[in-house]
């Protein structure tokens, strides 16, 4: 991690009550409606929702009619003051916001379905790794990460992408830890070369996709966006490809090839 949680708090601090003006880029509203999108999917009546990263509560709260209980955890107070007062605004009494970092989210109950939005990438791969492990130990259905994340080479040139503060990974170290951690990659989200979106779901819970399927979608439109937040759906964008992983994109690791056990290269 290059810089340190509290460094990283300082700074979303500052900008907390500006955050939100600032994520009006098209990759970041695809991505946001995206995970919203699955983890709506995912979802089931009395579920609880954990959403780590919460920020201002964007994805938390779009999806709180969905939930019994949505836990929000963060590291920025600010943040989450934001995130309480668009809840209050909007008469959702069942979202929660605390302090809680990735590894150490301070939260005990049972969760149903974890959420993620645009903020794992401040981990180093080793703590991405433990995230996973810490997910994994909640038992969850689906895990929904949405991030920056590299498909490609690294491009510091590329706008979700400053190596003075980020440390995003590559797709193949992702999944290495969330297979590693039990879950099984249920589908890739390639928004961009930098921004994309992994759902996973328990392999030893029962899951509503097809075992050894994982569905691949590049730049996808997304279904239902009436009900996505209107600063999160992307007019312009379109589904350019829906279908099971075929072995012309080698980009992506090898076990959503074909099932191998082998590593992903990172």
């Amino acid at each position: 991690m290059k810089r340190t949680v509290e460094e990283h708090a300082a700074r979303f601090d500052e900008y907390a009550s500006d955050y939100d003006d600032g994520q009006d880029s098209e990759e970041y509203r695809a991505c946001a409606g995206l995970v919203i999108e699955h983890a709506r999917s995912a979802l089931e009546p009395g579920d609880t929702l954990l959403d780590l990263g919460c920020g201002t509560g964007a994805i938390g709260l779009a999806l709180a009619s969905d939930a019994e209980r949505v836990v929000g955890r963060d590291v920025s107070e600010g943040m989450m003051e934001q995130a309480r007062e668009k809840a209050a605004a909007d008469g959702i009494d069942n979202a929660q916001f605390g302090y809680g970092a990735f590894r150490e989210p301070d939260y005990d109950d049972a969760v149903d379905v974890v959420s993620s939005n645009f903020a794992m990438h401040h981990l180093a791969d080793d703590e991405k790794r433990e995230t996973v492990d810490t997910i994994a130990a909640f038992g969850p259905r689906t895990f929904v990460l949405g991030d920056v994340m590299f498909f490609g080479e690294p491009d510091p040139s590329e706008p979700f992408y400053d190596p003075s503060v980020d440390d995003p990974a590559t797709v193949g170290v992702l999944a290495d830890a969330l297979t590693d951690a039990g879950f099984a990659l249920t589908a890739v989200e390639r928004v961009a070369d930098q921004v994309g979106v992994l759902v996973a779901s328990r392999t030893d819970r029962a899951t509503r996709a097809s075992p050894g399927r994982c569905v691949i979608r590049l730049y996808a439109d997304v279904p239902g966006a009436r009900r996505i937040p209107s600063r999160f759906r992307h007019a312009n964008a379109r589904r350019i490809e829906s279908r099971k992983y075929e072995p012309r994109l080698p980009e992506l690791p090898p076990r959503l090839r074909d099932g191998a056990p082998t590593r992903a290269s990172p």
